[in-house]
């Protein structure tokens, strides 16, 4: 496991202005220590939005020896000495193009204020064009320094104003600005960036190579599904995704093109302006927009290929000038569209859509995409608790809130970073430390227990969840939603409530994920599933052809079905017989999953006491590791009140010998007892927030 930290270091009790982060000092290497880190995600050189020099000097700009007093070092030296203290520190590549309000002396030599201006010289705008244009060559270096060669705009033009270039834009031509990171109060703007356009994408090689350079250990690069990201602006109708997309129709077999073009002339195409006559915005409305799911689908496939070009271009960079490094991608919420991205990166980071005081389904979801490579998380302040929790924190409050946040991600398979000045979006002006301690404590725990975590279950049931079957069901109203208030949907879906049923239980399972096929073909092996008792099936009406061999396979092997609705709508007859027509598949309502259906009974049999709690069983070293998170905090009294006992019946698939028990307090006490039905029953005794219970197989102490 990774122990991420988000580490923005934003300054509390002012904005969090993307994309440039304040100075970084030594000391804050100090806590990172502390904290037991080993990666930093958002946490250095952003500013190569706003210009490449910009990002030169963040990188190795001189340091006052007024500012050495207090530690304040340059990126290059921050990366520096984070790796070697064993921190790997990765570069954030930004997807938006930035304008500062600034304020220059006479001869425009020199900056006397940026963004947050006072009236102290000339006022200006300094920012991304004012590079490209070279319109201060007393301030910044030319272009032909980063780019030799005119660059060229797909019509062999060269590109003047790299802002009117790639910009993404709305139905009408305009472009779209990210809201949810330009401060209201503030004059500074943003132009989201189209990473279909090559232009961009050599600019952000540029930025790629200028922070290898620099010597990060790793590139994270933002927004990893632009430009889907502005369909809550109404969003892409760039020139190149209007060119692109008619390409991407004209090519579709003739049976595959949409009704509604049949017959037409595509030579003069233009998808925006067929809307607009029809009277669609693009703005709202997304489900009944014409041929809204054949434009998703050629974005989809666009982020899949130009994110692995840049993953691909960053590692090949290191390596032409002897480095080695990591690469990871803002993975938003994990929506489905990012699985086919996953195989470029060394690390999935996600920032969550809503962060919330329980979330058990959502992180085994999570646990479940990244397989066997780490999952690092971070909260998000819109949508969710995090403002909440920063307030009660400063109170002195919610501390077992704060606990609970951080093992419950840990309990269930993966990393919830510490926030170490992490963004509070753009209209808080403060910044997420929580108390120094609290975060040591938790860190220090989680550390120093690391062999009992992993990313191999002992679970009985695997829930399948069908990219395909997902994107088909519900994209439109998922990625339209304005990204400022996350409001979730109302509408049930039967995989989370499949999931959320499970959690409930205190039962233990993995989610398996079937890929679309296409943008990424299916890996799954018969022997991957053999190990769960039960496969749920929630309203997987598509299936590739593998998957329902595999399905197949898997019955044959001994393994039980029970699907919740609707399988495998495009599966012939045939096929839907072998997996349909078993004695061992069961069938009911997309909402009729209950756990007397899956194959056994519950692999977890609560006997004794009642608490809300979530749990799994890691597979480690020395048997299973049982991680019990719990969910029941007394507002009252601020804490999770020590629960005296919990007596659980758990099967295992070896006999279980041996228990031990950790906890943060150092309190949990775990025994075994015999129980019926091959389970072995688990008395455990002064079970606080969260807890380790380690079964071995005999043979005395694990």
């Amino acid at each position: 496991m990774e122990r991420g930290v988000y580490f923005d270091a934003w300054f509390p009790l002012q904005h969090n202005y993307h994309p440039s982060f304040p100075p970084r000092r030594l000391k804050m290497i100090d806590h990172l220590e502390d904290y037991r880190a080993t990666m930093l995600v958002w946490s250095a050189l952003g500013g190569g939005n706003l210009s490449l020099p910009y990002l030169e000097e963040e990188a190795f700009g001189d340091v006052p020896a007024r500012y050495r007093v207090y530690g304040f070092v340059n990126d290059a030296e921050f990366m520096a000495e984070c790796g070697r203290r064993g921190i790997k520190v990765f570069g954030v590549v930004f997807e938006h193009a930035w304008e500062y309000p600034v304020e220059l002396d006479e001869d425009e030599s020199r900056v006397l204020a940026l963004n947050e201006t006072r009236g102290a010289g000339r006022r200006d705008w300094l920012g991304i064009r004012e590079f490209w244009q070279d319109r201060y060559p007393k301030l910044w270096p030319p272009r032909s320094k980063y780019f030799p060669e005119p660059v060229l705009s797909a019509d062999g033009e060269e590109v003047t104003d790299i802002l009117e270039e790639c910009a993404q834009r709305d139905i009408h031509g305009q472009p779209c600005h990210a809201l949810w990171i330009e401060c209201p109060d503030r004059e500074h703007w943003n132009f989201m960036m189209d990473r279909n356009n090559p232009v961009w994408r050599e600019y952000l090689k540029a930025i790629v190579r200028l922070q290898i350079d620099a010597g990060c250990q790793g590139i994270h690069f933002d927004e990893a599904e632009v430009p889907i990201t502005s369909l809550q602006y109404g969003g892409c109708f760039c020139t190149t995704c209007m060119r692109g997309f008619t390409d991407y129709l004209r090519a579709l077999p003739p049976d595959e093109l949409p009704e509604e073009l049949r017959g037409e002339d595509l030579s003069a195409f233009h998808y925006g302006s067929w809307l607009l006559a029809r009277g669609h915005d693009f703005k709202s409305g997304h489900e009944s927009t014409p041929m809204f799911g054949q434009y998703l689908r050629f974005q989809r496939g666009n982020i899949a290929r130009y994110f692995t070009e840049l993953a691909v271009y960053a590692r090949e960079y290191a390596a032409s000038v002897g480095r080695r490094i990591q690469v990871s991608g803002n993975f938003f919420n994990l929506f489905d569209h990012y699985y086919a991205l996953e195989p470029a990166v060394d690390v999935v980071v996600t920032e969550m859509r809503n962060t919330t005081w329980r979330q058990p389904a959502w992180y085994r979801y999570a646990a479940g995409f990244g397989g066997d490579k780490p999952v690092v998380v971070v909260e998000n302040p819109y949508g969710g608790v995090v403002p909440e929790l920063l307030t009660e924190l400063k109170r002195g409050r919610a501390y077992d809130r704060f606990r609970q946040s951080l093992y419950e991600a840990a309990a269930l398979g993966v990393n919830m970073s510490v926030p170490y000045g992490a963004w509070m979006g753009s209209v808080i002006e403060d910044a997420f430390y929580p108390p120094h301690d609290l975060a040591t404590e938790i860190q220090s725990f989680i550390a120093d227990h690391e062999r009992r975590y992993s990313t191999r279950s002992l679970s009985e049931v695997g829930v399948v969840f069908s990219i395909e079957s997902s994107y088909r069901a519900v994209a439109a109203d998922e990625l339209g939603a304005d990204n400022r208030t996350n409001e979730i949907g109302e509408a049930r879906i039967p995989f989370w409530e499949a999931c959320e049923a499970l959690s409930v239980a205190l039962q233990p399972y993995d989610v398996v994920f079937f890929p679309d096929g296409t943008l990424r073909p299916d890996a799954l092996t018969v022997e991957a599933l053999r190990r769960y008792r039960t496969l749920v099936l929630p309203e997987c009406r598509w299936l590739t052809k593998r998957q329902a061999e595999l399905l197949a396979e898997y019955l044959a092997a001994g393994g039980r079905l029970l699907v919740c609705g609707s399988l495998g709508e495009n599966l012939g007859a045939d096929a839907l017989q072998r997996l349909l027509g078993q004695p061992s598949t069961g069938v009911v309502g997309p909402f009729g999953f209950a756990l007397e259906l899956v194959d056994g009974g519950p692999q977890v049999v609560v006997a004794e006491g009642a608490t809300d709690a979530a749990l799994t069983l890691q597979a480690v070293e020395g048997g299973a590791a049982l991680h019990l998170i719990r969910y029941d905090y007394d507002p009252d009294t601020d804490r999770v009140p020590m629960l005296d006992r919990l007596v659980l019946d758990v099967r295992l698939p070896f006999e279980v010998g041996a228990a031990s028990a950790e906890s943060p307090d150092g309190r949990l006490r775990a025994a075994l007892e015999p129980a019926a039905d091959g389970r072995v029953r688990v008395v455990l005794r002064d079970v606080g927030v969260y807890g380790i219970v380690l079964l071995g197989p005999g043979g005395g102490t694990p």
